[in-house]
């Protein structure tokens, strides 16, 4: 039953994740996906302390979390980004975009843990 929940968050996140990709962005850097990234860090981030906080249905955790959540952000486009980068001898490019995409995620972890926190009181 709870692939169901994850099957369905999987299409609402991947539509989610298309329509991000249709902005019209023409720059070398791949800044769509970062912002991709950092977006499904703030909501995975918020889903999960307010999660922590509150008793929530382990169905809804699996449809936000793991399908919404795993079907909008894009870890494996950003993994493939970096490695042409990298291969395209633009090794300053894919080092800052890698570091970006690392640190600026777990930011937002921590943003929507803390808005999560701040709306439960």
């Amino acid at each position: 039953m709870g692939g169901l929940y994850v099957a369905a968050g999987g299409a609402i996140g991947a539509s989610l994740r298309y329509g991000i990709s249709l902005i019209p962005y023409k720059g070398s850097f791949p800044l769509l996906t970062l912002i991709t990234n950092i977006l499904g860090a703030i909501v995975i981030g918020y889903i999960a302390g307010t999660a922590a906080q509150r008793k929530v249905s382990p169905n809804l955790i699996l449809f936000l979390k793991t399908g919404v959540c795993g079907g909008f952000t894009t870890f494996s486009t950003f993994s493939l980004e970096a490695y042409s980068l990298f291969e395209k001898g633009r090794q300053g490019t894919a080092c800052v975009y890698t570091a970006l995409s690392i640190l600026l995620c777990i930011v937002g972890v921590g943003l929507g843990m803390y808005a999560a926190n701040r709306m439960a009181r």
